[in-house]
């Protein structure tokens, strides 16, 4: 060829995209075919690429083939490492050596009548990498070539004793099917009903899976449910030695330059349970504003008594957060600290960093100047009191408060919601199960946890503090973790409207979409048999909120600019705010260092933490739940549909707000195409539907408290009549029977949200699988 004739030599974009696009590893010789090069444009090529190797463009593999960053070969081993919120099977790969995260895979279902695949199980799989716009790590769907004989290396479990004589384990983990064969009890006198830590040791391929005990944790029993959770989450729940001394040492903060509050007569208002109290707040009208009225947020002065990169900051660090249990809490401080001097108990003396606040009649706020100071809780209360007393049935406690105390409480919020209402947040009903432990450790009962005006008068007290921390931080030029939650993608929005479509609810599209247009949908669809569905799809439309020192807004909450700041006892996130304000207020010790860690990795590892919590703290309700249920077996429940996934349905019950799963099997002689858009099943041979919020009767077919594990069998509708055939406007556009046959004329497009480590949003890909529920948390 010619020098006139060659082809033109490939920018490094070209190159890039090339590598990213085609499948398996690719070397210069692919690179010189697809570019149609020639020798010297090959020594060229040659050069570029360790150019790009350099710079992590791309990565070496072997036999002088490139990938791109991050990516997986074709066909490799991958261990399975959970679900996500919708029962999405996800995996790891098994070698991984990079320091960021591994690329998120999505397990493809198996064929119908093979075993499920357990937590820890290893399979060989190919793997297609999918499109993910909202995310910058690689997405693969992988499917089972075959599986690999593998015990999981660690497996908490009830050690049993079985009539051989054999020890046993019965796995925590509902995934497990078979017991495990204790070989070595690790020279533990076990009991029947210990529960137990084991590892996996070579056995035959044969028979159960051999482990021997390295750890005894406790009894097994309802006082065992949140240890299980604890164990199976990673959970740090053990202080070093050095943390504990370094809290036990402290002691009460001088006032010094701090500003006086003591007199001021802040309260703290929290739940009956609460363990400890980080906030406390006072108001009174502005002398200077008409209808204006002047706040004080007061939060326990943490960074006094956590300084930086001491061992107390290293452990809190590493938690990341607090972790809430229906029976005990797993600190982020020791216990000298977060129920101590970091604690606004009432009647004593306490270091805190307080912000005066000042709002006009509409609640907006005007300005605002934080203090360190010294207060003094003047009644702990709980939100009940504080609600009761409002409503004029004020206890010996609460009714003294009243005048002075709480009515301006209530005033202030009553302006503030103003506020809210101008903004337009996004106003979701989001019931909060309550769990209520008996004194022996058994639970007492299931209910959905009451809501009062008091709760969100403290909301918005403590997102008016928020507001002005960030906004401080941003004029005083000092670093902000940020709260931030972004808008929903423009997938979602599309899945959205397909399905609100279907309701005669209209969502136009170009819009710029605001909170308020949310509402809006809500508003619709209030007072109709589809506000509950409308409420779940809306929801599940939502992106997932994370912390970021890069602000883009918290679009929920409709605000420009957000940081917490209120939390510090339990909050890693809070801390660094609280730091950042004392270094920039120039107010003493256990401000900021000037060598403090990146804010991004922070971040990621903050929001990695944050859903190991919920994680867990979902775990253990759904087994105390189960424990509860336990003995209703066989009862009949009203309730409503509250998933829909392409292997069954969960239904929340009405009556305690617990909630299970309804296998695919059990639905009857039919096969259920899952329909991702309309959030239904559809019987292909006699069309009988279930749709995500039907009311349903159901009955308690299993409550396992040692997995979490309840199961349900749908015996009619609400009105215990059976499903019956839906017409063709429940069927989408045109009727389509099968939402499988209408997607694959639609392009494949991008579906996953990274949430640093946490379940992410599955992509749309090839199977059937449905997309993970989007959850927002404020």
């Amino acid at each position: 060829m010619s020098a006139k004739s060659k082809s033109p030599f490939p920018t490094r974009e070209e190159i890039l995209n090339y590598i990213q696009e085609t499948p398996g590893r690719v070397g210069k010789r692919e690179l010189g075919r697809a570019f149609k090069l020639n020798p010297a444009q090959k020594t060229r090529l040659k050069k570029e690429l360790k150019a790009l190797a350099d710079e992590g463009l791309i990565e070496r593999g072997h036999g002088r083939k490139f990938v791109e960053p991050g990516s997986l070969p074709g066909v490799t081993v991958v261990e399975v490492s959970g679900t996500d919120i919708d029962g999405e099977i996800l995996a790891k790969p098994v070698t991984w050596e990079h320091e960021t995260p591994p690329p998120i895979i999505y397990m493809a279902p198996l064929r119908q009548g093979q075993r499920a695949l357990a937590n820890g199980e290893r399979v060989l799989a190919r793997l297609e990498k999918l499109e993910n716009e909202d995310d910058d790590r690689i997405a693969y769907e992988a499917r089972t070539i075959r599986r690999i004989a593998h015990a999981p290396s660690e497996t908490l479990g009830v050690y049993m004793e079985h009539p051989s004589g054999e020890g046993r384990v019965r796995s925590t983990n509902r995934r497990h099917k078979s017991h495990f064969l204790v070989t070595d009890d690790g020279g533990f006198d076990l009991k029947d009903g210990d529960l137990v830590l084991t590892h996996a040791v070579p056995g035959k391929r044969l028979g159960l899976p051999r482990v021997k005990v390295q750890e005894k944790i406790s009894r097994a029993g309802p006082k065992a449910i949140s240890l299980i959770a604890i164990y199976e989450h990673d959970i740090p729940n053990r202080f070093p030695i050095e943390a504990v001394e370094t809290a036990e040492a402290a002691i009460a903060a001088p006032l010094g330059k701090r500003e006086d509050l003591r007199k001021v007569p802040l309260i703290t208002i929290d739940g009956e349970d609460a363990r400890d109290f980080d906030d406390a707040v006072f108001a009174e009208p502005d002398a200077e504003v008409d209808g204006g009225w002047h706040l004080i947020v007061a939060i326990a002065d943490v960074s006094w008594y956590v300084r930086p990169d001491s061992a107390l900051d290293k452990e809190a660090y590493k938690r990341g957060n607090s972790v809430y249990f229906p029976d005990r809490v797993v600190p982020m401080l020791p216990e000298a600290l977060s129920n101590g001097w970091c604690s606004l108990v009432q009647g004593e003396d306490r270091p805190c960093l307080a912000v005066h606040l000042w709002i006009d009649a509409s609640g907006q706020l005007t300005r605002q100047r934080f203090t360190r100071a010294l207060m003094h809780s003047h009644a702990r209360t709980t939100y009940t009191q504080i609600q009761n007393a409002r409503d004029g049935d004020g206890d010996e406690q609460t009714a003294p408060l009243v005048d002075g105390v709480i009515n301006p409480l209530y005033g202030a919020y009553e302006s503030l919601l103003k506020s809210r209402t101008k903004r337009g947040v996004l106003e979701l009903d989001l019931p909060e199960k309550k769990i209520e432990i008996s004194e022996d450790g058994s639970v007492g009962g299931v209910s959905v946890r009451d809501r009062f005006d008091s709760h969100k008068l403290i909301e918005e007290f403590m997102v008016l503090a928020n507001v002005a921390a960030a906004t401080t931080l941003e004029q005083m030029k000092q670093p902000c973790m940020y709260r931030i939650h972004d808008e929903p993608s423009l997938e979602k929005l599309e899945s959205l409207r397909e399905f609100l479509g279907t309701i005669d609810i209209p969502l136009a599209r170009g819009q710029i979409i605001k909170p308020v247009e949310f509402n809006k949908i809500l508003g619709k669809a209030a007072g109709t048999a589809n506000v509950h569905l409308v409420n779940q799809v809306v929801l599940r439309s939502q992106s997932q909120a994370e912390y970021s020192p890069d602000n883009i807004g918290h679009f929920g909450l409709a605000l420009k600019r957000y940081a917490h700041f209120t939390s510090p006892i339990r909050r890693y996130s809070d801390l660094l705010v609280h730091r950042a304000l004392v270094r920039g207020l120039k107010a003493g010790d256990g401000g900021l260092n000037d060598d403090h860690k990146d804010y991004g990795e922070m971040g990621e590892h903050l929001c990695i933490t944050e859903r190991r919590a919920s994680g867990a703290e979902r775990d253990a309700v759904d087994r105390f739940t189960a424990l509860y249920l336990s003995e209703r077996v066989g009862s009949l429940f009203k309730g409503r549909i509250s998933g829909v996934t392409h292997f069954g349905l969960f239904v929340e019950l009405d009556e305690t707000g617990a909630d299970g799963l309804v296998p695919m099997r059990t639905l009857g002689d039919d096969y259920y195409e899952h329909d991702e858009t309309l959030h239904l099943l559809r019987g292909k041979r006699h069309g009988a539907i279930y749709r995500l919020g039907d009311h349903v009767e159901v009955m308690l077919m299993e409550a396992d408290p040692i997995t979490g594990g309840t199961t349900f069998q749908v015996m009619g509708d609400g009105d215990g009549k059976s499903p019956r055939p839906r017409p063709a406007s429940a069927r989408g556009k045109g009727g389509q029977k099968s939402h499988k046959k209408s997607s694959k004329k639609s392009p494949k497009k991008a579906a996953a949200k990274s949430q640093r480590g946490a379940s992410p949003r599955k992509p749309k890909g090839k199977s059937r699988a449905s997309r993970r529920r989007a959850r927002r948390n404020k």
